[in-house]
């Protein structure tokens, strides 16, 4: 909404403009605690997966943008995996090797049959390697 107003001491006129914010998302954590979402979470998990690889901040940022906007289509609280999921879920589109390191600290990958499991996953998942 865009709005005139006038500053009262000296007259001046100047236009502010007034929108509404989105409503929060909240996550629930594993333990049952409810947080607010938080994109800077996002950002620095997809920075650290896309360490070396070449995405550059402008991608980075637009993985989070995709991963929030995907996470504001749900209704509800939503939760890690479905955060966790999403992130997932956008860098496999994006980078395969930054999708693989993410999926190994997302899910706890214990050794290297984790990995050839994992990369089974994404190769049988019709993305071009």
């Amino acid at each position: 909404m865009r709005r005139r107003r006038a500053c009262q001491p000296c007259g001046y006129r100047f236009t502010t403009f007034e929108r509404a914010d989105a409503p929060a998302l909240m996550v629930r954590k594993r333990a049952g605690e409810r947080v607010p979402f938080q994109i800077d979470k996002v950002v620095r998990g997809v920075r650290a997966a896309c360490k070396g690889r070449p995405v550059d901040d402008s991608g980075v940022a637009a993985i989070a943008a995709a991963v929030e906007s995907q996470l504001r289509s749900t209704s509800g609280d939503l939760t890690t995996e479905q955060v966790g999921l999403a992130v997932l879920d956008e860098l496999k589109r994006c980078d395969h090797v930054a999708y693989l390191r993410f999926a190994s600290v997302y899910k706890g990958f214990a050794d290297a049959s984790d990995f050839a499991r994992e990369l089974e996953l994404l190769e049988g998942s019709g993305s071009s390697l």
